[in-house]
């Protein structure tokens, strides 16, 4: 019993560590080429991609935009002919972006609200995997006021202060059968915060070249008086009780980015970044109740995860002087060494694609498309704590829309 509780907990921050739940949806634009940002001048999305570029901007932003996430992901149990999937969910990521600075000022100020991780995932309560997990729902809301100075025509630099408000709710089965052979449920749910920040420089190299470096940090979100919900037959509810609390804490990986924009003609707009993602601050978890019993003991479970990368390019054409059109695409190294899969984030190398389209309503006002097919490569694992054993395939859809005004 006391190995299964370890394992029930030891579920939660997968959600916040594999890149699967790393949210890569801060701006249309960007997204339509490739998640490209770092070392472009497009719009308030600048915010979050680098803020040093934000006091070059010739135009102050007011935007907003939303990414409806269509995770589905399958499992093969391994030594079965069997396949178990997802429920249909719908996550919403979204953005909200502000620029404002005087037209001769070398000064500008931004205001991000980003929610750069999160995932909703259903696996029900009928599939070999439950004990692992049934249900969730993670969401990180970041917000961001920014500063960014112009120390040359040619050099630009900013920051902004980072809070997170994160929501987690999960599920999983308990193996304690009632009279009517129905598992017991653990749910865990709370909310919580943390801090951090994002720092970055923008050079214009040339007229047509430009660089820009990014770092955003590590944020320690600490979750206290999290819920700890146990639904057991009455033998057992006194291993279990109730009411109970927890309290852990979730270090949100930094990342350190460089990108580069080069603008071959007045036509066309290439871009490429690179982002080194330091998932190995994930080394262990903890988690500590107000109850202890000899069955609910604090739990500590090494995870160990190494770090990540991911390439991303893209390009922009501009097809009339109201109409763009973006496309792009890269690849992802995944984190999460061989023994630690779960279903909460069965996550692999993968590659994606993107499209967008970007169209002038007025002088003034941008409404921005864009589409991303994202494919998780097959993993086959044996899960060292759960045992859990077989094959998952993730695919990832996500289509997006937003709307800029500009002055």
């Amino acid at each position: 019993m006391k190995r299964l509780l370890l394992l029930l907990l030891a579920c939660l921050p997968v959600m916040a560590f594999a890149q699967g739940f790393q949210v890569n949806l801060h701006g249309q634009k960007q997204i339509g080429m490739g998640h490209t940002g770092t070392g472009l001048l497009q719009d308030g999305a600048s915010v979050l991609f680098n803020p040093g570029a934000l006091s070059m901007l010739s135009e102050n932003y007011v935007q907003a935009g939303i990414s409806p996430l269509i995770f589905k992901s399958g499992f093969n149990p391994a030594g079965t002919n069997d396949s178990y999937y997802t429920k249909s969910k719908l996550a919403t990521p979204f953005t909200f972006y502000g620029v404002w600075g005087p037209k001769q000022s070398k000064f500008k100020f931004g205001l991000g609200v980003y929610t750069p991780f999160g995932g909703l995932t259903d696996w029900g309560n009928n599939w070999q995997g439950k004990y692992s997990l049934e249900s969730l729902d993670l969401k990180a809301i970041y917000i961001q006021p920014t500063i960014s100075y112009k120390l040359t025509d040619f050099l630009s630099i900013g920051g902004g202060f980072v809070y997170n408000h994160g929501i987690v709710n999960l599920t999983r089965a308990i193996p304690l059968a009632d009279a009517n052979g129905a598992d017991g449920q653990a749910q865990l749910k709370g909310s919580g915060h943390g801090y951090g920040w994002n720092a970055g420089v923008f050079i214009k190299a040339s007229k047509d070249f430009t660089i820009g470096l990014n770092y955003r940090s590590k944020v320690n979100t600490t979750i206290k008086d999290g819920d700890a919900l146990f639904t057991v037959p009455n033998s057992v509810k006194a291993n279990f009780p109730q009411p109970n609390t927890f309290t852990a804490s979730l270090p949100l990986p930094s990342t350190s980015s460089i990108g580069f924009g080069y603008t071959p003609s007045n036509k066309w707009l290439l871009a490429l970044d690179v982002n080194y993602v330091h998932w190995s601050v994930y080394k262990v978890l903890g988690f500590d109740y107000a109850k202890n019993t000899p069955t609910l003991q604090d739990t500590y479970s090494p995870r160990n995860y190494k770090d990540g990368a991911a390439f991303r390019a893209g390009a922009q054409y501009q097809a009339k002087d109201n109409l763009f059109l973006r496309f792009g695409g890269g690849y992802g190294i995944t984190p999460v060494r061989d023994g630690y899969v779960t279903p909460e984030a069965p996550d692999a190398n993968r590659y994606y694609f993107t499209g967008g389209l970007g169209y002038k309503v007025t002088p003034h006002l941008d409404l921005d498309l864009s589409f991303e097919y994202e494919k998780v490569f097959a993993r086959t694992q044996t899960n060292i704590e759960s045992n859990l054993s077989g094959t998952f395939k993730t695919n990832v859809y996500i289509p997006g829309i937003s709307l800029a005004y500009h002055w």
